[in-house]
Parts: structure tokens; sequence; C-alpha cells
């Protein structure tokens, strides 16, 4: 991959480090709770751009074109006198201990799917790209930063990623996690990093809408075929994934001796007391209602009498998700693919104990606790040319956008 430097925009350059009021989750990840405390925190938010609240009677995009300007104008963001590329670590806690995991901010080229050099593990939605384009269209704002796997064996990325002395900025995010960011502008160190993802094939952890919108624009505007990204190694550590939890609702007639009666064939029941303290396997989901529990375990034999979509791999076939929609939600409760698209009968938590409130609570039918995709599993399965089933993985922390973005065309 194509990879440059470039002169990011910036928060108050050299005048504050601590950007946590001006921060913000990716676009899709902010509720509208969320945006409501975003836009309190600050008037430079970055929300204000990325996702834009509906203005009343006008143009959200016109208005976050407009705010935009004003704040290049005024000086509250500005870019950086010289290209520079940007470590960028992230620093959370995950069962009881701390982990830091270390990237790299750049300009990474766009390219169709078709060339290789850009592995791509879900399938995307013509609503969330339109949104981003006319966005993209309208201000030439590139701040939400993909987040991109590169394999890194012998650690030289881990390596130009951890610079000497103190970030440039730094922030926490609505969990808590820390932020850190540093600007390195050596040409020796960026003709390495150059190197390094030269001949790289990069998979998208998190960003496809964004990074599809990105192709498009590129075909429209020739040239201008950069796309803010972060690239983080595959072997170092801290690419934590959590499962995406199901919340069925809407089944007709649902009822959970119905379901695993029509399980019994492929799944053998056992009753669970705890399902907020189990931990799911591949083979072993956990369904939970408002009155009982149980983790249904595929039998050893009936793992090929599932009726699996012709063309899956065998590591497709193997993903905990996969025997989730396969063997269960498809032909026990007929919770069709349109279904999963439309959003109509699943909805998706990777909180295992919300998950369980959930369902305790009566607000979902039932909650199916389903086992992580690991990074090996992900890796297969794209590698061999397939994608994963929709929203099989849950990528943390999520990256911050407002620590720096890029203007096309600067």
């Amino acid at each position: 991959m194509r990879v440059r430097p470039f002169r990011g925009y910036r928060y108050a350059i050299g005048r504050e480090r601590d950007l946590g009021k001006v921060v913000a989750p990716p676009y899709d990840q902010i509720s509208p709770e969320q945006q409501e405390l975003l836009y309190a925190l600050s008037p430079a938010n970055i929300v204000r751009i990325s996702s834009p609240r509906d203005a009343d009677g006008g143009d959200r995009y016109a208005a976050a074109r407009a705010t935009l300007e004003r704040w290049t104008a005024e000086r509250v963001w500005e870019p950086e006198q010289r290209p520079a590329v940007y470590p960028y670590h992230q620093t959370y806690r995950v069962d009881g201990r701390e982990v830091t995991r270390v990237g790299l901010v750049a300009l990474g080229q766009v390219t169709d799917y078709a060339r290789g050099e850009v592995l791509p593990h879900e399938r995307t939605h013509a609503g969330p790209k339109e949104d981003r384009l006319r966005l993209l269209e309208a201000t030439g704002a590139d701040t939400g930063l993909l987040f991109m796997l590169v394999s890194d064996q012998g650690g030289e990325l881990l390596a130009v990623s951890t610079p000497a002395g103190e970030p440039i900025a730094e922030a926490r995010d609505l969990k808590g996690e820390r932020h850190r960011l540093w600007r390195v502008d050596d040409d020796d160190t960026i003709a390495r990093v150059q190197r390094l993802l030269a001949g790289a094939r990069v998979i998208i952890a998190d960003g496809h809408h964004r990074y599809e919108t990105a192709v498009e624009y590129a075909r429209r505007h020739p040239g201008r075929d950069d796309k803010l990204m972060a690239f983080f190694g595959l072997e170092a550590p801290g690419l934590t994934i959590f499962p995406n939890h199901r919340l069925v609702h809407r089944v007709e007639r649902f009822d959970l001796a119905r379901l695993v009666a029509s399980a019994a064939p492929w799944f053998e029941a056992a009753p669970l007391t705890d399902p907020a303290s189990y931990r799911p396997t591949s083979r072993a989901p956990a369904v939970v209602t408002r009155d009982a529990a149980v983790v249904l375990a595929l039998r050893p034999a009936a793992f090929e009498a599932i009726a699996w979509p012709a063309g899956t791999s065998l590591a497709w076939r193997r993903l905990a998700v996969s025997i989730l929609h396969e063997g269960l939600l498809k032909p026990c409760l007929g919770i069709t693919d349109a279904a999963l698209d439309a959003g109509t009968q699943v909805e998706y938590t990777a909180d295992q104990a919300e998950a369980v409130r959930v369902a305790r609570a009566g607000r979902c039918q039932a909650a199916f606790l389903v086992a992580p995709t690991t990074a090996d599993e992900l890796v297969a399965v794209v590698r061999g040319g397939d994608v994963l089933p929709q929203k099989s993985t849950h990528f943390y922390p999520k990256l911050l956008d407002g620590l720096v973005f890029h203007r096309l065309g600067a």
C-alpha cells in the first residue's frame, strides 16, 4: 500500500495537550444521548463535523461545512507546518489487566478490493455510505480514522510506532480509556514506514463504509485517493475483539422450550444458572430469556449436518457466529439473512452483562451469548477470499475522531 505523511489538522496546536473535550467516538458508535453530551462538552468538539445534528429546517452537511470554515478561520483547528506521521497508542483495561495497543496514523491509498491490497471482512450498506459521501463532499474533511491490520512479524511497525518523548495530544474516551498521539516528521522514519507498508496486504478491521466512501470519492475526484488510516500490527499486543451478542425480537410464538426441542437434533441443552459469568465457546452459545437460561452445545456429529450456505469455506463455517446463525437463528427461529440485514429482529451488544440484563428484563425475547471471533479466525476467513457474517467482531477500544484529521486536497 502507498502511504504518505500529511499536514494534520489539530486542535489548539502548542496550546493544549488534553483534548478530552474535543474528541469523539466514530460516527456509527454515537447514540443520540452521546451526541448531545459531546455537543455540550465543547463548541469545538469534532462531532459537529463527523456526526452533525439535524439542523432545524437546514442542511446538516452545510452546517458542518460552515462550522469547519469558522474553526479554521479562527485557528481553533489548524494544520501542522510540516507533513508527518502520527504514532497512536491506546491504553485500556480488559479482563482486569492493562493493555496498550500501538499503531501509526498516516494517509493510505484507497483502491478497489479487486486489486487485493486492501481486504474487507464485512459487507456494507448503501445508506451509511451515502451519508458519509455527502458529508465528505460538503466539508472536504477526512475526520474518521480507519482501523487497519497488517502483518508485522518482525515488529518493525511496532518499533517505528513507539517514539521517545511526550505525546503531543492525549484524551480519555467516553469509557475512560486513554489515547495518546505523537508526531514524527523526520524523512528517514517516514521513508522507513513507507517501505514497511509498500508491499503489505491490509485488512480493514473497522471502517468499511468510510473506506468504500473514499473509493467512490476518488472516482469522482481523480488524484484524491488518500484516506486517513491507523495501522496496527496483527501480532502486537492489544488486538482485542469482543463478541456481539444477539438480542432477538419479534419471533412469532417464541418459546425457549420450543427452541430447545427444535434444536435437539444438532444441539444438546444444559441449564445455565449464571449466564453473566458464562464464557461461550464457538460450539456452545447460551440463550437467556426472562425466566431461564441454557447452553446449547453442538453435538459432535452435527457440524456437517448444518445446511451451510454454498461456497462458504471451512474457516467461515467454524466461526461462532456462523454456527449460531446457520444452526439456530435461521432453521429454528426463521430469522433470515434479509431480517439480519434489515435489523428488524436482531440487535447487538458487545456487553455480555447488558445482554443478560436486557433479556431478564423482558426487553427482548432472548439474548444469544456468543464467543468472540479470534484474530486468527478473522485472518483465515479474509485471506481465503470470504467475508464474515454481519456483526462478527467488535474491536475494542474504538479509535477516536479529533486527535488529528486531514483535509482532502491540502
